[in-house]
């Protein structure tokens, strides 16, 4: 900056806020866009792209160094075959320019920048455009098709020369009418990157390559001549220290101080470019348009996308943030957690009129650069740590950097007065982790759910199981990268490739020991009451598959079949509270990993609600409680025989019999007097049989096998039984034989 420009002025001029980078688009069906678009350096490394090595990166700004590139793009909806014809047009130049648009080196194989994007746009056309004077640039472009029609865009760009951050803190740093933004981010690592660097205070493999990430408006190509760190360093003769260690850094603020005001990450980094914002004599001192604050990863992305050792980008580029659904754009009461822009907003206590434009869940929508909403000691810039609280009241205050995603990851209701009655899209909404984890706003029918201690014993909650570091050479299938696809910012603690699943166990076993091993569904106890010690998912999976047996159908009948349950407005209110815990189980997604115990008392309590069966496996509680005063008496057990006259509890339950009182028996069956309404006799013979219950598949058979001793061989129990996809029921004599086995095998 021109040091006889003061402070005071630049004030009086400043325009409050800069422009936010929103692409140029079309109303039509055609969608078209107009952008500049990011690369990264993991794009340029990506041979599927053939681009040249020497290829230079971009943050995909609407300013850049002189000498940089725009790489031009404009897009269209995906699927649109039919596009005749684009015409480009660099429209004006400052004064003395002689750039022109030139081809992009960005070829077919490169797709649109982001997921999200390349989920409904497609590139029809790229130029390039280098800026060779400061001032702005104005690019139109003309998009013809066969069947959408046509339409006309317009992108504003700007070149100019980089100054550093002294330059911006004239007015965003202390007690101005900008926001301060300097002070805060001073306190970050980005602020000392490179002098930590060369000081040896990183890593020792520190060097001249990493100086590109590192300094401001350095660029790789030699006729760039924008005042960034390289031409600096060029113009003094400046090179990169031999030997890393204490002392390199002072020894450059001393002896090339405005070398060392160009180095470390800094404001322009980030923001291009800010000669013309500064002073520009286009539109004078602080001229927003001239400046960008872009909410796209390919921001942060022109560093932090180099695999293998910078991963970031790479593992977000497989997350399900990064393909946030576009649905609740538009809408002021989603976006607050549904789009980048409207989440920053809500962090920032901002309650209407929130940007209702879609932007995935990114890098700036829970990382601050600046630093200044971060808590002290925040390494990660964590865009907000505070308490959160859920929607029956519970405060949540232990969750250290997890309760940034506590902020969205929570029901929309609150469970007690809510799923008594029906309301359209009924449920908790989509993810009620920290309800879970918290042990906390499920419908408990006024009950003490027990809980996990989870919540209390791991530090970070959601970061320390879902961002656990990778090793980068470990690959799954032989090809592979894992670190990809589970951990990090993939935010996935499991990777199922299709041929091989893989559990991020680790951070779990540092408290349960051998006891998890290499799989989350791992065997604990008998929480569905079948007899058998399956994994707690699988535990869980059939609790949730039961409770949805006895929820209606598509057509309001209970049919005992599984199902995903859909409430209707005649849905009684037991039938809705017992689906708002399926949906809360279910819409956590763990399977029971993040809160055991209480998923599964609150699935347990459902089912006990809706058959008036308390204890898994048991008899009625209204029943029971008519001849013991506990349902949990070891008397009133289905299997018990309190009378000892050989007739046990069940079926004593099933002919409609007092438990207490001893029938009479034969050596063919049973024979129970005082039966009424029988007709010509009170005689009943009951006489023993097995169930065999299976659950089948379509397309396959099936053949129920019985033994009566092992030692012998197997014989077929009626007739083969072809799969429908449900569970099947096959009920056999067996009143003539001692023991008898029984087996089901399947065909194919």
């Amino acid at each position: 900056m021109n040091p006889m420009i003061k402070k005071s002025h630049l004030i009086a001029a400043l325009l409050m806020g800069a422009a936010t980078f929103i692409p140029a688009h079309a109303t039509t069906a055609l969608n078209g866009c107009l952008l500049a678009r990011a690369l990264t350096p993991g794009e340029i490394a990506n041979t599927n792209y053939s681009l040249p090595s020497t290829t230079e990166t971009s943050g995909g700004l609407l300013n850049a160094g002189l000498g940089q590139p725009f790489y031009l793009e404009a897009d269209v909806a995906l699927g649109i075959a039919d596009v005749t014809n684009v015409s480009w047009t660099l429209a004006s130049r400052p004064a003395g320019s002689t750039a022109a648009l030139t081809n992009s080196p960005l070829g077919a194989a490169v797709p649109v920048y982001g997921p999200a994007n390349q989920l409904v746009s497609e590139a029809a056309s790229r130029m390039l455009l280098r800026p060779d004077v400061a001032g702005p640039y104005t690019v139109t472009v003309t998009i013809q098709t066969a069947s959408e029609g046509s339409t006309n865009l317009t992108l504003h760009l700007t070149g100019g020369t980089y100054d550093g951050w002294t330059t911006c803190a004239y007015c965003h740093q202390g007690d101005v009418q900008a926001p301060d933004k300097v002070d805060p981010w001073l306190q970050t690592g980005h602020a000392t990157m490179f002098s930590r660097g060369i000081d040896g205070l990183i890593y020792k493999y520190y060097g001249y390559s990493c100086v590109q990430c590192h300094t401001l408006g350095y660029d790789l190509n030699d006729t760039a001549y924008n005042g960034g760190f390289d031409d600096v360093a060029t113009q003094l003769g400046w090179t990169f220290p031999t030997v890393l260690t204490n002392g390199n850094w002072a020894s450059m603020e001393s002896n090339y101080p405005t070398l060392a005001a160009l180095a470390n990450i800094q404001c322009e980094n980030c923001h291009g470019a800010g000669s013309e914002h500064a002073y520009s004599t286009y539109g004078g001192f602080g001229n927003t348009n001239y400046i960008t604050v872009s909410m796209s990863s390919g921001d942060c992305a022109q560093c932090h996308d180099d695999p293998p050792h910078h991963n970031t980008v790479a593992e977000w580029d497989n997350s399900l943030h990064a393909i946030t659904t576009r649905h609740p754009a538009g809408s002021a009461d989603c976006v607050g957690c549904h789009t980048g822009t409207g989440f920053e907003q809500r962090m920032d206590g901002v309650t209407n009129n929130l940007d209702t434009s879609y932007v995935s869940i990114n890098c700036q929508t829970c990382h601050e650069p600046h630093g200044e909403t971060a808590p002290t000691n925040n390494l990660h810039l964590i865009r907000a740590m505070t308490d959160v609280t859920l929607m029956d009241g519970t405060v949540i205050t232990n969750g250290g950097e997890g309760l940034l995603c506590m902020q969205c990851h929570h029901s929309r209701e609150d469970a007690a007065t809510y799923a008594t009655s029906y309301h359209p899209y009924f449920g908790p909404h989509h993810g009620p982790q920290a309800d879970m984890l918290a042990g906390a706003n499920g419908f408990t029918y006024g009950q003490s759910i027990p809980s996990s201690a989870h919540i209390y014993a791991v530090t970070n909650l959601c970061v320390t199981c879902h961002m656990q570091s990778v090793n980068t050479s470990v690959t799954v299938d032989g090809v592979l990268p894992l670190y990809q696809h589970a951990g990090g910012h993939t935010f996935l603690p499991s990777y199922d490739s299709g041929t091989n699943n893989v559990d991020l166990t680790t951070a779990c076993q540092q408290c349960h020991g051998n006891t998890i091993g290499s799989s989350f569904d791992f065997p604990l106890q008998d929480y569905d009451g079948d007899g058998v010690v399956e994994g707690v998912q699988t535990e869980v999976q059939n609790l949730l598959n039961k409770l949805s047996t006895l929820l209606p159908n598509a057509s309001g009948v209970v049919d005992g079949q599984v199902k995903t349950p859909s409430p209707t407005s005649s849905w009684t209110a037991p039938q809705l509270e017992a689906d708002y815990n399926w949906q809360f189980v279910n819409n956590d997604g763990s399977l029971g990993i993040h809160n055991t115990a209480y998923a599964v008392g609150l699935l347990k309590a459902s089912i006990a609600n809706l058959t008036g069966v308390t204890v898994t496996g048991g008899l009625p509680d209204a029943w029971v409680l008519q001849y013991w005063s506990s349902v949990t008496d070891p008397n009133a057990a289905p299997n018990a025989d309190p009378t000892g006259d050989g007739i046990p509890n069940w079926m004593k339950y099933a002919l409609g019999l007092d438990p207490l009182v001893a029938a009479t028996t034969l050596t063919n069956g049973v024979v129970v007097g005082n039966i009424t309404g029988l007709g010509d006799t009170n005689t009943v013979h009951i006489y023993t049989a097995a169930e065999v219950a299976f659950d089948t598949e379509v397309g396959k058979t099936y053949q129920i096998q019985s033994i009566s001793s092992l030692s012998g061989g197997w014989s077929n129990v009626g007739s083969p039984i072809a799969g429908t996809g449900s569970s099947i029921s096959f009920l056999t004599p067996t009143r003539h034989n001692v023991h008898q086995f029984f087996r089901v095998i399947t065909n194919p």
